[in-house]
């Protein structure tokens, strides 16, 4: 019973601060509530006892929410970080959620298999996520490196 009334809390978590951060208009308060959410999934991974994952959630992706601080706040100026927006409706992220077959494509009696999620996580097919991963880590990579350059402030040139 406690379980469940945990898994609950955590998904209001989770479910409350993704809205929130798909809604926001400051960059800063979207990677609050993406914190809350990283922190959220990582608390699930918890409750089922999977402690590896879990430590790996808070390190790595929590981590890395804390690092995009960093460069938030060194790379942009204060003016400038208070007066960036986005403006999302409605429509445009429930088209997104209607866009998307996969639980229409792999789901079983409603249910999604793992290892549906898994070989279609790591298939570089039609449907695959391989190569836009690969291109994810790329570009973060060449974010890394631009952020090192501008942080360095000179040097030999």
């Amino acid at each position: 019973m406690a379980n469940l009334v945990m898994f609950c809390i955590l998904a209001v978590i989770i479910l409350g601060s993704a809205v929130m951060c798909v809604l926001t208009k400051s960059i800063m308060r979207a990677a609050t509530f993406l914190l809350f959410v990283l922190f959220g999934v990582a608390g699930i991974y918890f409750l089922l006892d999977y402690t590896f994952l879990g430590a790996a959630q808070i390190s790595v992706y929590a981590g890395g929410i804390t690092m995009m601080y960093v460069f938030a706040i060194q790379l942009v100026s204060k003016n400038a970080l208070q007066g960036i927006t986005e403006r999302i409706n409605g429509s445009r992220i429930a088209g997104i959620f209607l866009k998307n077959v996969f639980v229409e494509k792999y789901a079983s009696d409603g249910e999604v298999k793992i290892e549906a999620i898994g070989t279609q996580l790591l298939s570089s097919g039609v449907d695959g996520y391989v190569l836009p991963f690969e291109f994810i880590s790329l570009f973060l990579l060449a974010c890394i490196i631009g952020g090192i350059m501008i942080a360095r402030k000179g040097g030999n040139e």
